[in-house]
């Protein structure tokens, strides 16, 4: 599988061209997110998937998600089928996006790092739609989430966290935290790796996540003017429960994203 290390041209001259209708979508897009949030969120946020069924609430973070990548030039397509709720979702980080992209296959809380719940407006949004937020190197914090994760999975939420504790670079996939798989393990439900992969004509590209040193609104700023990419979510095999080995559970799932990453796995699919 070729990697393409560059995602446009040189000169990319409809760079700007794009800047003109995606930036107008993504002002009305938030504004419409604040009113899912307001108005759907607040009342609804604590059902649960029934039977197979998905509630309304997830449905609309399903659909809201879908829409804001398609605004930055990215097509939501999935292979393999995700478990039915509660499931732990364990899946590679390269940038912000990549809770957009599993929430437009399946509405999951995600474990976020503190600083969001702080930033204006993003952070109000994450807290509607479930996050739970740790400090990073702060045991108590971590004690802290591990509860309540374990608390969300028993009422039949489904959990999402990247095992490799921040986002990577450059394609490369670091090692994965055991410790965050002993929240399945006491909730008693299972665990499902899942490659967030970016592709364009079928060529992996590597650099549409966070650059090394790039910031937020940088990385927002310089998606918005990318051509267009398919955002490939890849729902994979379950981890086998290993109680005494929590280290495997983890080895098992890096190995089974990092296949994914190299090669496109075959499977359903859906724009």
């Amino acid at each position: 599988m070729s990697i393409d290390t560059a995602t446009t041209p040189e000169r990319d001259l409809l760079r700007p061209l794009r800047y003109l209708w995606r930036v107008p979508l993504l002002l009305l897009h938030i504004v419409l997110g604040i009113l899912l949030c307001a108005f759907v969120m607040s009342w609804n946020r604590h059902r649960v998937m029934r039977n197979g069924r998905e509630p309304f609430a997830h449905r609309m973070i399903r659909w809201w998600s879908t829409a804001l990548l398609r605004i930055f030039g990215l097509r939501s397509v999935r292979f393999g089928q995700p478990l039915a709720d509660p499931v732990l979702f364990v899946a590679n980080h390269t940038s912000w996006i990549d809770i957009e992209m599993l929430h437009s296959q399946r509405a999951a809380c995600f474990v976020a790092k503190a600083e969001i719940a702080s930033w204006p407006l993003v952070g109000w949004l994450a807290a509607s739609g479930g996050t739970i937020f740790h400090r990073r190197g702060s045991n108590h914090s971590l004690s802290t989430v591990m509860q309540v994760m374990v608390e969300r999975l028993r009422d039949g939420r489904s959990v999402a966290v990247f095992p490799e504790g921040g986002s990577g670079y450059n394609g490369v996939l670091k090692v994965f935290h055991a410790r965050i798989f002993q929240a399945a393990l006491d909730a008693g439900v299972p665990v499902q790796p899942v490659a967030l992969r970016f592709a364009r004509a079928g060529r992996r590209v590597i650099d549409a996540g966070f650059r090394e040193d790039e910031s937020f609104m940088g990385n927002i700023v310089r998606l918005l003017g990318e051509a267009p990419m398919d955002a490939e979510v890849h729902f994979l095999a379950p981890v086998p429960a290993s109680p005494d080995a929590r280290r495997r559970m983890a080895e098992q799932s890096r190995e089974r994203i990092d296949a994914a990453l190299q090669d496109v796995v075959p499977g359903d699919h859906r724009a």
